[in-house]
């Protein structure tokens, strides 16, 4: 009997485990660069708070567009080819911010680095999703998503080790220039990963050929799922993206910690990070989708008002950082099977895409909101008011979705086999 390793998983499905673990990983590195070197962007190109948040924000809302399009483009031509193509944007685009000599420059720069970050999530999610036996999607796509917490961490690491030896003007460059390490990846990705079975039964029957996908997650069939996942996606993304893009900021200007002193709380969150993902693709596995994003979002939404409003010591900040990232960061693990068991094989990369970089989008106006508010209310302030909001409307919308643990993703489901959401 073969060995399968903790998350069981077959010969065939280790490629594609492979490419998304390290596809995602590094897509992590490459994006959270920007949060770690935000203080010497606005010193080098003489910036305000609310300048960066700008460019924070053009990066993800640009990702969104990404995702919509690479997911559509998945479902016609495959999950590989466009998976590859998107690593690729990301590293190079990441590669040239550190090239740039205006904000103008940074802020293209970063938008298409965008372009790629949203569309390597969307179909890599997709890709393992179908490879995987519903049985074990849940922690399998925990560990993928895992990755991003082990990318940040990298980018971390690298951060300390360039500002203990070169100057903060040199060191930003760097960190960018070194974002093209996943383009390697492709390689791998393009000789070793196989298109899964479920997207290539799909694409042979004739309702595959019949429009384009993305028209199909508007339906009746799947409307109403399409609709409370992106304001669920809306409402995890929001969150996320008010704390930890300005995090590394606030713990240095707020909170008046050194490099070493915020990489060490960094660490903290990034350890409660991969946990986080782990262990919530466990759970979900265990008590279902819609009861697992609950969980996470109730813990989210409390410790994001605990870590930022009230006045507590850095010893207890400390302590707080640990299940910051568990949570916060964790629940992100639950899109990945939640997402691909919502939408029938033809429209899958459509839904997913769409869906979760939706939610994206619109949760990209929060590290811009933060910075604008942060100039009158200071950053504690500015991500205290989105977090538990946030969270609140991700309950709001899973009261509205079904639960789909256990979903077998057959090619031979299609839109209207699932019947009219809206219906009673």
């Amino acid at each position: 009997m073969t060995k399968r390793g903790v998350i069981g998983l077959t010969r065939e499905e280790r490629p594609a485990f492979l490419a998304t673990f390290f596809g995602w990983g590094l897509d992590g590195f490459d994006y959270m660069i920007y949060t770690l070197v935000i203080v010497s962007l606005l010193k080098a190109f003489h910036l305000s708070t609310a300048q960066g948040g700008i460019i924070g924000s053009t990066t993800l809302f640009v990702s969104a567009l990404g995702g919509i399009i690479a997911g559509t483009v998945s479902d016609k031509i495959g999950r590989v080819k466009t998976l590859a193509f998107a690593i690729i944007v990301y590293s190079v685009f990441t590669a040239l911010s550190g090239l740039a000599t205006s904000y103008g420059e940074l802020l293209v720069f970063r938008a298409f680095e965008g372009l790629g970050f949203g569309g390597e999530w969307a179909v890599g999610a997709v890709l393992i999703a179908e490879t995987v036996s519903s049985e074990k999607r849940g922690k399998v796509l925990g560990f993928v998503q895992g990755s991003w917490a082990l990318g940040w961490g990298l980018a971390v690491i690298l951060s300390l080790v360039l500002t203990s030896i070169l100057p903060a003007n040199l060191v930003w460059r760097l960190m960018f220039i070194f974002g093209l390490l996943p383009a390697i990846l492709v390689v791998f990705v393009l000789k070793k990963v196989k298109e899964p079975d479920a997207w290539k039964k799909a694409l042979s029957k004739e309702e595959a050929h019949q429009g384009i996908s993305f028209w199909k997650i508007f339906q009746n069939g799947l409307l109403r799922r399409t609709v409370f996942a992106s304001l669920l996606a809306v409402g995890v993304q929001s969150g996320y993206y008010a704390i930890f893009t300005w995090l590394p900021t606030y713990l240095k200007t707020a909170r008046h910690l050194s490099i070493v002193g915020s990489g060490g709380y960094l660490f903290v969150i990034i350890a409660g990070s991969f946990l986080g993902y782990v262990l919530s693709g466990y759970i979900n596995d265990w008590i279902g989708r819609k009861a697992t994003f609950a969980l996470y979002s109730i813990f989210s939404g409390l410790i994001v008002l605990l870590y930022t409003h009230f006045q507590i010591s850095n010893s207890l900040m400390l302590v707080l950082s640990f299940p910051l990232g568990f949570f916060a960061s964790g629940i992100f693990s639950g899109f990945g099977p939640f997402l691909a068991e919502l939408f029938p094989t033809e429209a899958r990369g459509a839904g997913q895409g769409f869906v979760y970089n939706f939610g994206r989008g619109i949760a990209a106006f929060a590290p811009a909101a933060v910075g604008f508010l942060a100039q009158k209310y200071g950053l504690a302030g500015g991500i205290s008011i989105f977090g538990p909001a946030a969270y609140v409307l991700c309950l709001i919308a899973l009261f509205f979705l079904p639960e789909t643990k256990g979903t077998e993703l057959s090619p031979s489901e299609t839109v209207s086999s699932r019947g009219n959401d809206f219906s009673a």
